[in-house]
């Protein structure tokens, strides 16, 4: 069992690796091209315009228990997932899906069972669960 504040042999093996939990701020497969820059222009200037109004549709708050995957364009914006706290968000052309963080827990209904000696058996379980990479979560998970 480690100490607070050590890390594990698996962190250090994932370091050497270069594996960051998906979250790579360098990535440079999503930068957009023209039409990516002309659309993030131009939505910034309606905003600009139409200021006092979209004002109140531009900040989002995530909870301390939650991240924001963002995605531009329909594409997942490079670097980690926003939050906790209140950021700007683009809303002509960003999305988002809030993921929870916390540990999620899942009664699993009673079952009966027959055993091979012929004794019906109830078998009871809770199962629990908590997202680790939010990215991963939304991208990779159908129907998350």
């Amino acid at each position: 069992m480690d100490k607070p504040g050590t890390s594990s042999q698996y962190d250090v093996m994932a370091m050497e690796r270069g594996d960051n939990n998906g979250y790579d701020a360098n990535n440079s497969d999503s930068e957009g091209g023209f039409c990516d820059v002309f659309l993030t222009f131009l939505t910034s200037l309606l905003i600009f315009c139409t200021f006092p109004i979209t004002l109140w549709f531009c900040f989002k708050t995530v909870q301390e228990y939650e991240r924001a995957v963002i995605f531009r364009l329909g594409r997942l914006k490079k670097g980690k997932p926003a939050g906790p706290g209140l950021f700007f968000l683009n809303t002509y052309i960003d999305t988002i899906q809030k993921v929870d963080l916390r540990t999620i827990s899942l009664d699993i209904p009673p079952q009966e069972i027959l055993t091979k000696d012929s004794v019906t058996v109830a078998v009871d379980a809770v199962m629990y669960y908590r997202v680790a990479n939010p990215m991963s979560a939304v991208c990779n998970v159908s129907n998350y």
